[in-house]
């Protein structure tokens, strides 16, 4: 029931993902329920459709961010840390900083991270961040950053959930080096304008890894400042 999930307001929205089976697990619907994604999108925040924010990007559809979710439910727990790489307006790093911070619990220890490069759109997540922890009284703990999600966010690795918004090429090895053992990597692979899959990348605890493809997509590229910006390499 892809691309049919559409909502009035952020609980009708995931009311349509919860009957529409994106949404299976009640601790990730506690957590979309309490980040609402239209403090961080300016129109159309409750349709099921990618939406331009700016800079030639888009933010997902809320079907894919409920799947992709849904992919690393059983890494987004408490104390794990996330990297949300393309994290644009922040929104799903929030969700899971929601999920792996135990709903804002301090002794949870969790961490979600967001990297972007485009610079003003961090600026603007991380506006929209403190607007939705003020709205629910969570103190999260979230850091989102300028920098090139190709090479991952080394500070706060290793991570027991990668999620990339953006499709790469080829998987980048940053992103598998910084991928704790026992972790998980979800990432669009596939040429800008070819066919893409979504992969689910596993780590067991000896650091070997298994790769399945969850279903075909099709993603903005993984790619450069330049070409984010003005669509030449």
């Amino acid at each position: 029931m892809a691309w049919r999930s559409h909502g009035r307001d952020q609980q009708s929205l995931v009311d349509s993902l919860v009957n529409n089976g994106l949404i299976q697990t009640p601790r990730i619907e506690t957590a979309f329920r309490r980040v609402d994604r239209g403090l961080f999108v300016d129109h159309d925040a409750y349709v099921d459709a990618p939406q331009l924010i700016g800079h030639n990007v888009t933010i997902s559809a809320p079907h894919m961010h409920a799947h992709c979710t849904e992919l690393l439910r059983d890494h987004l727990v408490p104390g794990a840390r996330a990297l949300d790489v393309g994290s644009g307006t922040g929104y799903l790093t929030c969700i899971f900083a929601d999920l792996v911070c135990d709903g804002g619990r301090a002794e949870s220890k969790g961490m979600a991270v967001g990297a972007d490069h485009v610079k003003e759109l961090v600026e603007n997540s991380r506006i929209a961040e403190r607007k939705a922890q003020a709205q629910n009284h969570r103190p999260w703990d979230v850091v989102l950053e300028t920098a090139d999600g190709r090479l991952g966010y080394s500070k706060f690795a290793p991570y027991d959930a990668i999620h990339v918004g953006a499709a790469a090429e080829t998987v980048p090895k940053a992103l598998l080096d910084q991928l704790k053992n026992g972790g998980r990597l979800v990432v669009p692979v596939g040429p800008e304008h070819g066919h893409q899959e979504l992969q689910v990348i596993d780590k067991d605890a000896h650091g070997n890894i298994k790769v399945h493809s969850a279903m075909g997509v099709r993603y903005v590229p993984l790619t450069s400042f330049q070409h984010q910006k003005t669509g030449v390499y």
